[in-house]
């Protein structure tokens, strides 16, 4: 037995410790924030062993006849299956009680006493047991008196017959009354018959059911190494999960690191990328500030020339002796007066300092910075990370060496050569089988041949008579035919008394074994509530509990029991589940010290990830940023621009102007100054004509007052509270930094603890996989109980439901056969030749 040992051993080296997760998963403190999901792992599908045994009996038509059998002995034993009263008798026998104790009064039953308890039980069966031996013990008495009495010439041995009126009458009835009772007769052979058939047919039938029930156990012994093996290899799945999980440790571990610390720093940077944004803004609205001057100063440079030229040249003009006369002194003091007005309007000599920095790079170094989180964490961990994974590759060689250190090919072997010899030794007793089976056949043959021989003297005097019957004859004068056909059915009645005895002995003794199996065996086995007697506790010793573990386990304490066993194996559970094997054989501990191993935790929980050399902005990040805020950008009159930029090219409208002058010079007199004033204001229109015009028709000046105006309002806007938006913008950068540097660790310690945990959660998925793969897929011990149904078909579908069935048939027959004697006997004088005769005279 030492390889059964070895075998069962293998089969429970993949325990979990499910159980002690759960306690000490249920006893920790609860978190603030859930660790990320596990990924769930695709271990496959564990080799399945396919059965052939279907351990299920359908008996066809002839399972009406089982029904009515059944239903016959329930007529007879209504009472419920006496667990209680056959626990107790147990009991009694186990512990030595003498027969004595059956005498004696059980409180708790209503003072009655044990023996009578099983006579009430038993009170149908022994009824019937009763009639049978009465009828075993009178059929031959009485067939003796009967013989005798008619040798006398009494019973109707006279061979004489009254003559009667209803005489036809009675003969018909006799002779309904006996083909009726032939006819159940016949009814009777046949069902007895069926049921022997049966019996021969079935037994051919187990040698089926034995061949598979052996497939299957070899199937069960040849699949779960393979099923092991299996077990042993998804390790891998689970270790190739954790070491691709380790190689990017630098992504999952640092992106979530990340993910958590960018809820405060991308905000911070975001802002200096908003204000770098706008620095590059308010240098591109300066530039197109100082470009538009550029131009406008190009177009106004030449104008105020001219103009100043033009106003220079009229101011001669007007100091010309002539304006001093009391007439024209008026009028040239009046344009003296507007020389002023000859001017540009607007002035655009004024520049604006243009900053030279590029704040973008710097924050772009701060985001690439941050970013690099998860670099930074491979390499801080890729030591621990070739440590785990020498440390993972000697786990698995220890759960390779567990599952080999088993002699499994040689209990294998065994085991096969153990069933193998066993098949064969069942296998050699089937021609004795056959043999017995043979005699059995005949001998119950025989037995109804001696019913058919009794229809056969029946049915050949029922011929004989009927045919050879003659209204005419007188009792003396009757033919030869009709007295054959009497002297037939007298053959019958004595064959009947011969053999009606010994039929009944044979169905007595057949009931009474057939029906009790039925009763307390077959039915309780049938409901389980067999198991139920065999799994009552301290059933065979009062310090054994369960005989079951202390017969497998020799530990009766084991909460296992026959009907468990039966159920889970019918189900197709594990035999590890089934028997319980975890409170033999507890390999959680090993996998609790292999799988994930105290060393191994330790390597784990010493992962440590350091972002003190995260820079979010440098040091001239920071000066761009103050340096800006000091730049003045604020402090520049934008109101006065403005203005600049919406007033006219020159302070008067020079055509106006020339109008005006040629106005005032019509009214001076005739003569040199008024025709110099003249040509004043056609200069001042050449001017106008060849200066302004363009100036106010070309596009780029027009483009160039827009931009600069467009400019100067972009400048007032973003200016707005600039060195509170710069101050602002270094305080979050200096609370993100501080962040990262000081209070990060409990983000880095949250995180790590679930980077840590989802490696767990790999090996807490192998272990429950392993869990629920011993349960239901390793070892399914489907065969088991398909032995127990097969016993159950063989035993009660095939033999005993036979076996009854044949009682009940011949039973029938014995019954029919007395009043088959008596109308047999009766009609029978009205067959034979009788010696004398009733004469009447006239």
């Amino acid at each position: 037995m030492l390889w059964t040992r070895w075998l069962v051993l293998l089969l429970c080296w993949g325990a979990t410790s499910g159980e002690q997760q759960a306690d000490e998963s249920d006893g920790a403190p609860p978190r603030q924030r859930s660790p990320p999901p596990v990924e769930p792992l695709d271990f496959g599908f564990v080799p399945a062993a396919v059965y052939d045994t279907h351990a299920y009996y359908e008996p066809g038509p002839i399972g009406i006849l089982f029904h009515m059998v059944h239903a016959f002995l329930y007529a007879i034993q209504p009472n419920p299956f006496p667990k209680e009263m056959i626990v107790k008798v147990i009991q009694q026998n186990m512990g030595g009680i003498k027969i004595e104790e059956w005498r004696k009064v059980r409180n708790d039953d209503c003072m009655i006493p044990l023996l009578l308890q099983w006579i009430y039980y038993e009170v149908g069966f022994l009824t019937c047991a009763t009639i049978g031996i009465t009828f075993v013990v009178l059929i031959p008495i009485i067939g003796m008196c009967f013989c005798v009495c008619r040798c006398c010439e009494n019973c109707g041995g006279e061979m004489h017959q009254r003559q009667r009126k209803n005489a036809d009458c009675q003969r018909g009835f006799y002779t309904a009354s006996l083909v009726a009772t032939s006819i159940f007769i016949i009814l009777g052979v046949l069902i007895a018959y069926a049921a022997n058939h049966n019996v021969t047919t079935q037994i051919k039938s187990t040698r089926r059911l034995i061949n598979t029930n052996m497939r299957d156990l070899k199937t069960f012994a040849n699949n779960t190494p393979a099923q092991v093996e299996y077990l042993t290899a998804q390790y891998t799945t689970a270790k190739n999960k954790v070491l691709s999980d380790l190689d990017n440790i630098g992504p999952l571990l640092g992106g979530r690191i990340h993910s958590q610390l960018e809820k405060e720093v991308v905000p911070s940077l975001d802002t200096a990328l908003r204000m770098a944004g706008a620095m590059r803004e308010t240098k591109e609205a300066l530039e197109n500030v100082s470009s538009s001057l550029e131009v406008l100063q190009e177009g106004t440079a030449k104008l105020q020339a001219s103009l100043s030229g033009e106003r220079a040249s009229l101011s001669n003009t007007l100091s010309d002796p002539a304006c001093t006369n009391g007439a024209v002194s008026h009028t040239c003091n009046t344009i003296r007066s507007t020389l002023a007005q000859l001017g540009i309007n607007a002035d655009f000599s004024e520049n604006l300092k243009i900053m030279e920095t590029d704040l973008s790079n710097i924050v772009q170094k701060g985001y690439s910075s941050f970013n690099d989180t998860p670099k930074l964490v491979h390499e801080q961990t890729k030591n621990i990370v070739s440590g785990v994974k020498g440390m993972l590759d000697k786990i698995g060689t220890e759960i390779n060496s567990f599952s080999k250190m088993f002699p499994v090919q040689e209990s294998l072997v065994n085991f096969t050569n153990f069933l193998n010899q066993g098949q064969k030794n069942i296998e050699s007793y089937y021609s004795q089988v056959d043999q017995l089976d043979f005699y059995r056949w005949i001998g119950c043959v025989a037995a109804l041949c001696m019913v058919v021989l009794v229809l056969a003297f029946n049915t050949l005097g029922l011929l004989c008579g009927a045919c050879g019957y003659d209204k005419q004859a007188t009792p003396t004068t009757r033919g030869c035919l009709s007295n054959t056909g009497g002297n037939l059915l007298m053959a019958g009645v004595g064959f009947s008394f011969i053999f009606a005895w010994v039929l009944m002995a044979i169905v007595t003794t057949l009931f009474v074994v057939g029906g009790n199996v039925e009763k307390l065996i077959c039915e309780p086995l049938a409901n389980r509530q067999l198991f139920k007697i065999i799994d009552t506790p301290f059933l065979v010793h009062p310090a054994k509990k369960n005989f079951l573990p202390g017969m497998l386990f020799q530990n009766p304490n084991i909460d296992l029991t026959l009907g468990s066993l039966y159920r889970d194996c019918h189900e197709n559970n594990g035999l590890y589940h089934s028997l319980q094997l975890e409170t033999m054989f507890n390999i959680n501990s090993f996998l609790n010290r292999t799988v994930y191993n105290k060393d191994l935790a330790k390597v784990f929980e010493s992962v440590q990830v350091d972002l003190q050399d995260i820079m979010l902005l440098e040091q001239a990040g920071r000066d761009n940023l103050i340096n800006f805020a000091n730049s003045g950008v604020g402090e520049i009159d934008y109101e006065a621009y403005l203005a600049e930029v919406n007033k006219g090219v020159t302070l008067v409208d020079l055509l106006s102007f020339s109008t005006d002058l040629e106005a005032q010079a019509d009214q001076l007199p005739r003569g040199a100054l008024e025709n110099a004033l003249k040509g004043h204001a056609s200069s001042i229109r050449q001017i106008h004509r060849e200066q302004v015009v363009p100036m106010l028709q070309a596009m780029k000046y027009v483009r160039a007052r827009s931009t600069l105006s467009q400019s100067i309002k972009q400048l007032q806007r973003m200016s707005n509270n600039l060195p509170v938006k710069v101050t602002n913008i270094l305080s979050a950068i200096d609370a993100a930094e501080y962040l990262i540097t000081h209070n990060a660790s409990h983000v880095v310690k949250r995180e790590t603890k679930g980077y840590i945990q989802s490696l767990e959660g790999y090996f807490k998925q192998y272990r429950e996989w392993v869990k629920n793969s011993l349960t239901a897929e390793v070892a399914q011990c489907k065969p088991i109980s398909n032995i127990v149904d097969s016993m159950e078909i063989v035993a009660c579908s095939f033999i005993v439901d036979s076996v009854n069935t044949f009682w009940f048939g011949l039973g029938g027959c014995c019954i029919l056969l007395i009043p088959s004697i008596i109308f047999s006997v009766k009609l029978a004088k009205y067959y034979r030749r009788m010696d004398t005769e009733d004469v009447f005279e006239e």
